[in-house]
């Protein structure tokens, strides 16, 4: 079983920047493809970056050089830094893991196994 916990969500302006995080406990000993996905209120969850097991790393054209991942095995921490925001992006955020390769289904949430419980990010015009 793996666990997983997000923070660093909030309310931004326009333009602004968060940085999220993601910290793994329990079989984290294995390794696993690790994602992010947000959903907004009567939309589908959808993926907007992942990090395969071997590092590859995956983004949705939505957020494609405003957003990076990364991960710090170390501490087990899977982090998101999103740049110049907007209200778009407003949603709650989702932290995922699989230990599957997930490679062309890695923006699919029903091939991941494991779900934190999610950290909102708003942002206003």
């Amino acid at each position: 079983q793996l666990q997983l916990a997000e923070s660093g969500g909030g309310s931004v302006q326009t333009g602004g920047s968060l940085r999220l995080s993601c910290v793994a406990s329990g079989r984290t000993s294995i390794p696993y493809c690790m994602g992010w996905f947000r959903q907004a209120p009567g939309q589908e969850r959808e993926g907007i970056a992942a990090i395969e097991r071997d590092g590859s790393l995956r983004y949705s054209d939505s957020v494609k050089g405003r957003f990076t991942i990364s991960r710090d095995r170390a501490d087990n921490t899977l982090y998101l830094e999103m740049n110049d925001l907007k209200p778009e992006d407003s949603a709650m955020y989702y932290c995922a893991a699989d230990p599957a390769a997930r490679n062309q289904f890695w923006a699919h949430w029903r091939y991941y196994q494991y779900w934190g419980q999610g950290t909102q990010v708003t942002v206003s015009s």
